[in-house]
């Protein structure tokens, strides 16, 4: 999401990011990613379970689509790196608007999916334009 840096600002989002790694494995992502935004701690795991981010299987994790995700990685130069965390748990993303409405929930089935930026920008744009509809009228 960094290379899509311009265009969050543009639709003022905050982005938040959720580990629940601690101590020096967080501290090893951040500087891997030269992260810039806020992250959360969640060693608990209580925001995983509370929007059914739960433990993937084998073929989630290793299935086509992560190897094909791998290799597309590869190919621009990117070598991956062996996790150090737990692998099973998945991820996902969670758009939640200023109200603390829920706006969008994605539970990934496995590394490889994520939804594409442009779809998340897309639904924040639908999303604003619902919220102004909404107001002008009321």
């Amino acid at each position: 999401m960094r290379h899509f840096e311009k265009e969050l600002q543009r639709l003022k989002v905050k982005v938040a990011v959720v580990t629940f790694e601690k101590n020096i494995f967080a501290q090893k992502y951040v500087e891997d990613t030269d992260l810039q935004w806020p992250l959360l701690a969640d060693e608990k795991r209580e925001l995983y379970h509370a929007y059914g981010m739960l433990r993937a299987g084998v073929l989630d994790l290793w299935g086509p689509a992560s190897w094909w995700a791998y290799f597309k990685e590869m190919a621009r130069g990117r070598i991956p790196k062996k996790p150090t965390g737990d692998v099973h748990q998945r991820g996902g993303d969670v758009l939640v608007d200023p109200l603390g409405i829920v706006r969008l929930h994605h539970v990934g089935q496995g590394p490889a999916d994520r939804p594409a930026a442009d779809a998340l920008f897309r639904r924040i744009e639908i999303e604003r334009e619902r919220f102004r509809k909404k107001a002008s009228r009321g």
